[in-house]
């Protein structure tokens, strides 16, 4: 039999059940779209994370305190007291790989305006800070130099701080009163949500970090200095630069540990992503179960037709067929059927991902990747499912099969 005929006859045998062919088909057409939704929900996933995190800043690096020791116990970073204004200048003066640098101070409290108040953080930080940021402000304007050099109470305010103390009104030129220090509203940041942690971003008041350390903290350390490499690529640079010139700074010996820390996000996105890959190859886990599912209903249903068809095997082979023919034939129709139910599959899978990022606003992203492996992995399951039931077939003796009733 050439090989056009095998196929026809495939076809055919498939036809005559259409119900049964499409019920074995079905478990196919199930595991392949399962396994292109889970894994477009795991590639949304991962790509939900890195916005996140993209959205803390450009090429961002945090310079934090190191960790103070009191009688031989140390109480982790950020709780040393040596990070200054001036070393803040330093890094923006003599790394050539920082382009933006904004020192940080930190306050809070209970923030009044009118009759209305909400307890929220504020931020003391430099000009730079929203640019470091890639935060725009929405309306008003961001302080200047000047402001920072004068120690002026000005702010910008968040979306939900704008929100629980200036229901439906405009908040710029307004004054709101911080610890008792009169503040006037010069900017509403623009909306910028959650972050990978969870956090309400909108929650914050940035003022000038001077302002921040005379008027509210009157405390003279920086709790952190927010740095921005010139680019991705020159951030370990930019790391090394400023580690050598903070150890410089601070008058560290060859042999002493440093007394700051410097983070980066691509530590963060490292670990973001492979949490991510994790979990899309958890999930891809879980659904391809189905497609081995539907790999046995194929072989359930071979087994069946190989029954079935014992008389037309015997007259096939008693007029020439050989056994790797009727072999052929057998593991046809079990690749068709994967075939047109991997092909139905994709669509369905396709399918699944809208809707499931329609209801849940979760992000999802079908890769060309998981389009060949979900397929290629129903043409292997046809293949390894089909064999065993196409080699029964092929093994029967002509005589026998002829007398099969």
């Amino acid at each position: 039999m050439s090989t056009t005929n095998i196929f026809i006859v495939a076809f055919r045998a498939l036809q005559k059940n259409k119900m049964r062919s499409f019920l074995t088909m079905l478990g196919i057409i199930i595991g392949v779209g399962a396994v292109i939704a889970m894994l477009a929900i795991g590639q949304g996933a991962e790509y939900s994370v890195k916005e996140q995190i993209n959205a803390l800043g450009t090429n961002v690096l945090i310079i934090l305190p190191g960790s103070s020791s009191q009688s031989g116990i140390r109480t982790g970073a950020g709780t040393m007291t040596n990070l200054t204004e001036a070393d803040a200048q330093a890094i923006a003066n003599e790394c050539p790989d920082v382009a933006y640098v904004s020192p940080i101070s930190m306050a809070g409290g209970q923030i009044i305006a009118g009759n209305l108040n909400w307890f929220t953080a504020v931020t003391g930080c430099g000009v730079d800070y929203l640019t470091i940021r890639k935060w725009d402000v929405a309306y008003g304007e961001n302080f200047d130099e000047q402001d920072v050099k004068a120690n002026s109470k000005v702010c910008l305010i968040g979306q939900t701080v704008a929100d629980n103390l200036f229901p439906g009104q405009d908040p710029v030129g307004q004054t709101i009163r911080i610890r008792n220090v009169p503040f006037k509203i010069i900017g509403l940041l623009a909306k910028k949500g959650q972050n990978a942690m969870g956090q309400d971003q909108d929650d914050i008041i940035l003022a000038p970090y001077t302002t921040v350390l005379v008027r509210l903290s009157r405390f003279p350390y920086l709790r952190q200095i927010l740095v921005s490499a010139v680019s991705e690529k020159a951030i370990p640079a930019a790391k090394t630069e400023i580690g050598q010139l903070l150890r410089q700074r601070h008058k560290l010996q060859p042999f002493d540990a440093d007394d700051f820390t410097i983070r980066d996000q691509t530590d963060l996105v490292n670990t973001a992503t492979q949490t991510s890959q994790i979990l899309t190859i958890l999930l891809a886990s879980i659904a391809s179960v189905s497609l081995i599912v539907g790999g046995i209903g194929i072989m359930n249903i071979m087994l069946v037709s190989v029954t079935e068809r014992t008389r037309e095997i015997g007259i096939r082979m008693s007029v020439g067929a050989r056994g790797r023919d009727i072999l052929t034939q057998f593991l046809i129709e079990a690749l068709v059927l994967s075939l047109i139910g991997g092909i139905i599959g994709i669509f369905f899978g396709a399918a699944t991902s809208k809707v499931i990022s329609g209801f849940a606003e979760w992000p999802t992203f079908i890769t060309p990747f998981s389009i060949i492996l979900s397929f290629g992995f129903s043409i292997l399951i046809g293949i390894f499912f089909g064999f065993y039931p196409a080699r029964k077939a092929a093994m029967l003796n002509p005589i026998d099969a002829l007398r099969y009733e």
